[in-house]
């Protein structure tokens, strides 16, 4: 039997699980929330680097089940197309993620209003980026290496790093405050006692009594 439309691919029960903690995290109780610990580190499936090592593994094969599913029921022209390389585009990565996070949540819906603003604005907006970004390199079954790679490795040279931590300090210079950018006064001699003697810190001198206090 072949059907018209096939169903979202669903993600695998780590994904589950970390959708589930997040939901808690939003409409749980109090106590539920006190249990997940601090919300701020919770797991989004959405930017998979947020994610330990075995959710990833998870979130990844789940992509690539989402890149095939788009692929199959939305590609008509062979240039808005997510390619076989995909992993090997980071900007396809972070952006699949958020894509497939969004199907997800649309498909959970209780109107079909999210799902027609995917349809609408999101979806087609992820493919004419790639097809922008991508141009003619990564046809059919082969990957073609980074084309700016060259440039990267010059944004991250000591170099260019200097020039730009250069740049940085001169902005922010006008607008320190010069007292506290003067070295700290020189404290004067402390006095301590000690054995009944009174020592000065800053000399080591020791006197037999300690100075009378004037009155």
């Amino acid at each position: 039997m072949v059907s018209i439309a096939t169903e979202f691919p669903p993600p695998g029960p780590l994904v589950r699980h970390a959708y589930g903690e997040l939901d808690l995290a939003r409409s749980g109780t109090d106590d539920q929330k006190r249990a997940l610990g601090k919300l701020s580190v919770l797991p989004r499936p959405w930017d998979p680097p947020s994610c330990p090592p075995a959710l990833r593994t998870q979130i990844w094969a789940w992509l690539d089940q989402v890149a095939d599913w788009i692929n199959h029921e939305y590609s008509w022209q062979p240039d808005r197309f997510i390619p076989s390389c995909w992993p090997a585009h980071p900007h396809i990565a972070h952006e699949l993620a958020v894509i497939a996070d969004l199907r997800r949540t649309a498909g959970y819906a209780f109107s079909g209003d999210a799902l027609e603003e995917w349809h609408r604005y999101a979806l087609p907006a992820f493919l004419d980026r790639i097809t922008s970004r991508m141009g003619t390199c990564c046809g059919p079954a082969k990957h073609d290496d980074w084309p700016a790679a060259g440039r990267h490795r010059e944004f991250r040279s000591a170099r260019a790093a200097d020039q730009r931590t250069d740049l940085f300090n001169r902005d922010a210079m006008p607008h320190l405050d010069p007292e506290a950018m003067a070295p700290p006064a020189q404290l004067p001699p402390q006095l301590v006692l000690v054995n009944g003697r009174t020592v000065n810190t800053a000399t080591g001198e020791v006197m037999e009594s300690s100075p009378k206090l004037n009155h």
